[in-house]
């Protein structure tokens, strides 16, 4: 049975560090001092949602369509795993960039646009 890597101690809640590996096949072990990919901070909801953003090539229509959510809690979904991965400050003008041509292609309200804008501050 495998079980998801952990990233802090379920006990204090510091950072661990990965040091062995091991080949399932030939038993090869390899201990060090190995880095984390950021993207094993995620949770599994986080990465199926980047999995989905990835398949839809980042058109949040068309998750909507597929996840029958609206486009606020999509955007709260991608900005907390902004913050996770430590992308959130460089993430807001992209958002605030496609909000408004969002705007300007007629898919969104004036008042949507406003809305969105202030729920990213």
């Amino acid at each position: 049975m495998r079980v998801k890597l952990l990233s802090k101690c379920p006990i204090c809640g510091s950072g661990l560090e990965i040091i062995k590996l091991r080949c399932p096949s030939c038993r090869t072990t390899i201990e060090n001092n190995f880095e984390y990919n950021k993207f094993m901070k995620l949770t599994d909801e986080q990465l199926q949602f980047v999995e989905m953003f990835l398949k839809a090539r980042g058109n949040f229509k068309e998750m909507e369509r597929e996840l029958g959510l609206s486009y606020p809690t999509l955007r709260a979904r991608l900005e907390s795993i902004l913050e996770v991965l430590g992308l959130k400050d460089i993430g807001k003008r992209q958002d605030t960039i496609e909000v408004l041509e969002m705007l300007e292609r007629g898919e969104i309200s004036p008042d949507e646009a406003i809305k969105i804008l202030k729920e990213e501050d």
